[in-house]
């Protein structure tokens, strides 16, 4: 809908093997993206982070995990992502975050990342979050600039 770019991600955010699509027990990836989520979440940025790292991530980019690429995309939005991620050294409260959002993103019937739910209107996509955002922005609830 909006033209933007998109590739498979490499590397993959969740390590699996893809002719058996078995997940593999160590995930290096995953965890620190859904907990630096979090993050710029509670920083008032999360929308606005996801946006960003999803371009990133699904846009072609590869080895976005190294070099300067995630320090780049939370910057461009407002964040600084080495503050971010001291903010996490210890993770329980970021884990239990993510596991409350993902009871709530089984409970709306919906999968995959990166999937939003308003008012039981699901936005599921890269393409899609400009739409959420205008929807949030429409009842107040989130300054989108950035995104």
């Amino acid at each position: 809908m909006l033209g933007l770019p998109h590739a498979w991600p490499s590397p993959d955010p969740i390590v699996q093997d893809l002719k058996t699509f078995k997940i593999a027990a160590e995930q290096p990836y995953i965890y620190r993206l859904t907990w630096l989520g979090v993050e710029a979440q509670r920083r008032g940025r999360g929308v606005p982070f996801a946006a960003e790292v999803s371009r990133l991530i699904f846009g072609g980019t590869k080895d976005w995990h190294l070099g300067d690429h995630l320090h780049d995309a939370a910057a461009r939005v407002g964040l600084n992502l080495d503050e971010m991620e001291k903010a996490i050294v210890e993770p329980d409260s970021h884990r239990e975050e993510v596991d409350r959002n993902q009871e709530a993103l089984d409970r709306s019937g919906q999968w995959g990342v990166p999937t939003f739910v308003f008012n039981g209107e699901p936005f599921f996509g890269q393409d899609r979050i400009e739409t959420l955002c205008w929807r949030l922005e429409k009842e107040n609830l989130a300054d989108c600039s950035n995104v």
